[in-house]
């Protein structure tokens, strides 16, 4: 009888056509994840007007959301394992696709509108680790940093997408209709995935009772197996590690730099994209003007995270993210002496595509950095802990609402916690190296987190 290493074939096949496709559903649930998360940003100045509040008032609203996320993202990591991440990524896409249409229906104050935004973080924070594994587990070794970067990518993909909808759907047909389209393209993709995703080949090889399910997935896949075949997954781990061994004196400053620019960066990430159009309505802009404001910020994150990659396989990972942490600070410089009302839009619109761009590269680079600095023994607990600090940094992001009373303070805010972040990413010794220092294929292992 033989014994089939479903992780080494699938990390040795091809790459077909069929998996190309599996690959795009996942990206499309994180995309539609980036797009209602950022819906409630695109939807502020309307809902100031109209409620007659100011920004402040929506703080405890903002940061419900963001403390939903942080929840959601612990609960949909488990639910993954544990009951699969199919089951466990169709279940957040529904969760976060209802709850936002029902925030069109049901929302009148602020406290109905923290609480349905609290309820659809859940499903907003579980999608992500589960739809980033699918895309990651489908994929042959060598194709993995693609995979990689295109999920990291998503999100402001997703965010360019909500400012379109609020540029063209908020001036005509109001914020209850941006919750609604917002909500039911999530809604309708997760009817489709019920019929077209599969489950996790990696996780049905844990199960026996499911390796007939798998036989035919493999089949799909193009790997046909002996209909006898048994099956093992002698890659994933299976080693209980505690958080103590990150701290240790090998991993204690990296683990504690990576916590800090995790924690800063996300923080004036979130500040940006939450903040930036009821920032921007402050001071006199329209609401598609303010909009295409948010879909520059994350434009620029797109670009800058597909950038990311090679500039690291090519000055290694110090060089390039302190590089780009610099850019970012002088941009927001820039953005907060700058009385933008009275210059040409373009102006503006370009300098929150390079300050976007730039910290939204610093953090897709992050993700790699971490993986980088810790074996795979504690790799996932290394990770998980910074990501964990920075889901804690980007809650409190929810006060810039409060402390920033206009866009030259929203953006002193980004350049102060980006100049943190070049402060502990400074201090990270186990830096990915330049591609001369490695040879080609670690240095490619490195950047795509491996």
């Amino acid at each position: 009888m033989k014994t089939v290493d479903v992780g080494r074939l699938l990390d040795e096949g091809e790459w077909s056509g069929y998996q190309k496709l599996l690959i795009l559903a996942a990206a499309l649930t994180i995309v539609l994840d980036g797009v209602d998360n950022q819906l409630l940003s695109v939807a502020l100045p309307e809902l100031t007007r109209l409620w007659g509040v100011g920004r402040p008032a929506f703080t405890p609203v903002v940061a419900a959301g963001l403390v939903g996320m942080m929840v959601g993202g612990a609960i949909g990591g488990v639910l993954g394992d544990r009951i699969g991440r199919r089951k466990s990524l169709l279940a957040s896409v529904f969760v976060f696709g209802l709850m936002t249409v029902a925030v069109s229906v049901f929302a009148n104050d602020l406290v109905s509108l923290g609480v349905l935004r609290f309820i659809a973080g859940l499903g907003l924070g579980g999608a992500m680790p589960n739809g980033t594994a699918l895309a990651s587990e489908y994929v042959p070794r060598r194709y993995r940093p693609f995979a990689v970067t295109l999920a990291l990518v998503c999100i402001p993909v997703g965010g360019t997408l909500a400012g379109l909808v609020g540029a063209e759907v908020l001036p005509t047909l109001r914020w209850r209709a941006v919750f609604q389209v917002g909500g039911l393209l999530p809604i309708v993709l997760g009817f489709v995935l019920i019929w077209t995703l599969p489950e996790s080949p990696r996780y049905l090889a844990r199960h026996r009772e499911r390796w007939g399910e798998l036989r035919v997935l493999l089949a799909r896949l193009g790997h046909v197996v002996p209909a006898d075949a048994e099956f093992s997954d002698p890659g994933e781990s299976t080693k209980k590690v505690t958080v103590g061994e990150i701290f240790e004196p090998e991993f204690r400053v990296d683990t504690l730099a990576l916590c800090a620019s995790f924690f800063f960066c996300l923080m004036g990430a979130y500040a940006g994209v939450m903040w930036l159009p009821s920032q921007l309505a402050g001071i006199g802009f329209d609401a598609k003007s303010s909009g295409y404001g948010l879909t520059a910020f994350n434009v620029g994150g797109v670009v800058g995270a597909l950038c990311a990659v090679p500039l690291v396989t090519r000055f290694g990972s110090r060089v390039t993210m302190l590089g780009m942490c610099a850019g970012a600070v002088i941009g927001a410089v820039i953005v907060s002496v700058t009385p933008l009302r009275g210059e040409p839009f373009a102006l503006a619109l370009a300098l929150f595509f390079w300050t976007g761009g730039l910290i939204n590269a610093t953090q897709t680079l992050m993700y790699a950095l971490a993986a980088h600095v810790y074996p795979a023994s504690v790799r996932a607990t290394g990770v998980g802990t910074a990501v964990a600090f920075g889901r804690i940094g980007s809650v409190i992001s929810a006060y810039a609402g409060t402390v920033a009373t206009g866009l030259p303070q929203l953006f002193g805010i980004l350049a102060a916690t980006m100049a943190l972040v070049f402060v502990a990413l400074a201090s990270v010794r186990n830096h990915i190296p330049r591609l001369n220092s490695a040879t080609p294929e670690r240095a490619r292992a490195q950047v795509a987190g491996r």
